[in-house]
């Protein structure tokens, strides 16, 4: 197990560096800088020199890599180009809600698609074909279905025309009640799709193990059903299942950012917007940087829990 985490640590260390790399380098390629976007289309060429000058953009480009580099290390991350306030202190005040809608959104997704794939895929082991074939087909369908469209549909029915939940409104973590108001047309709409697609592989997975023999030995033991389902053969279908609940994790930090923008959340989602109509290099860096090496802690983590589950898994 230590050589194992050691081998994905050293691999890990090397995918940040080659995600820091790219996110710098593609970021510069985009037509624009900071300074023309602060400065507007009425600033003397003399003037937009001396801005590009003070926010260090006239330096060579290796020069700035390097430097950026340096900062990293030192966990430095600076000040934003726009607003000159810290980025860190930024990023702290928009996690907390990103963070609640993401952890939310996944808790619902693990308990509500688990047991119901695990329920289509007995269903299809008994020859009861049409529960199954509702909820795969129910799961297809949402699966399909965009997520800015979810949501607006979503805002339009349980807010503008119910009047369930606050379009719009004041975020604050110190009124919890409002809090989650606020937050629960957000988490319905991530959390429809990641459903959609765990029990669909949550289906497949349990129903190639239902015929194994050591399925059909638990039953001859005298073992409930429920016991069977749940205690062997979901156990046996775990790692797909894992894998697609880590990957789910990091795919809602990316839907947070069109989720957050509908709704205006003042999440990770929305800063990074901001950041980038505004051509804030200092921040979207940071924000990108955030959201890549947090896919990549927890594509770490769903390495462990691989080794963990199944002793035979190899790097």
């Amino acid at each position: 197990m230590l050589g194992y985490t050691l081998k994905r640590i050293a691999q890990l260390l090397v995918t940040m560096l080659g995600v820091v790399t790219l996110v710098f380098f593609a970021l510069r390629l985009i037509p624009g800088d900071a300074a023309s976007a602060l400065a507007g289309e009425n600033v003397s060429a003399s003037a937009m020199e001396r801005m590009r000058e003070e926010m260090g953009l006239n330096e060579p480009l290796w020069f700035q890599f390097f430097d950026y580099m340096r900062s990293i290390v030192s966990l430095d991350f600076g000040n934003t180009i726009a607003t000159n306030l810290p980025v860190a202190d930024m990023i702290l005040k928009a996690l907390p809600i990103t963070l609640i809608i993401s952890v939310i959104t996944i808790v619902l997704t693990v308990f509500i698609s688990i047991p119901l794939g695990t329920l289509a895929a007995y269903m299809a082991h008994k020859g009861k074909k049409a529960l199954d074939n509702a909820i795969t087909w129910c799961a297809m369908v949402v699966d399909l279905m965009p997520t800015f469209w979810t949501a607006l549909l979503l805002l339009l029915l349980l807010s503008l025309g119910l009047g369930l939940f606050p379009a719009s409104g004041k975020v604050t973590l110190e009124d919890p009640e409002l809090l989650l108001k606020r937050i629960a047309i957000p988490i319905i709409v991530m959390s429809l799709s990641q459903i959609a697609t765990l029990a669909r592989i949550t289906r497949t997975a349990v129903l190639e193990v239902l015929s194994e023999d050591y399925v059909r030995t638990a039953r001859s033991l005298g073992m409930s059903e429920i016991a069977v389902v749940f205690r062997h053969a979901l156990k046996n279908a775990a790692l797909p299942i894992v894998t697609v609940v880590g990957l789910s994790f990091g795919n809602l930090l990316n839907g947070t950012v069109i989720v957050e923008f509908i709704f205006t959340l003042p999440g990770i989602g929305t800063l990074l917007v901001n950041g980038i109509n505004s051509r804030d290099y200092t921040l979207v860096q940071t924000l990108i940087l955030f959201y890549a090496f947090l896919f990549i802690a927890i594509n770490f983590l769903t390495d462990l829990v691989y080794k963990k589950i199944d002793p035979r898994v190899q790097f």
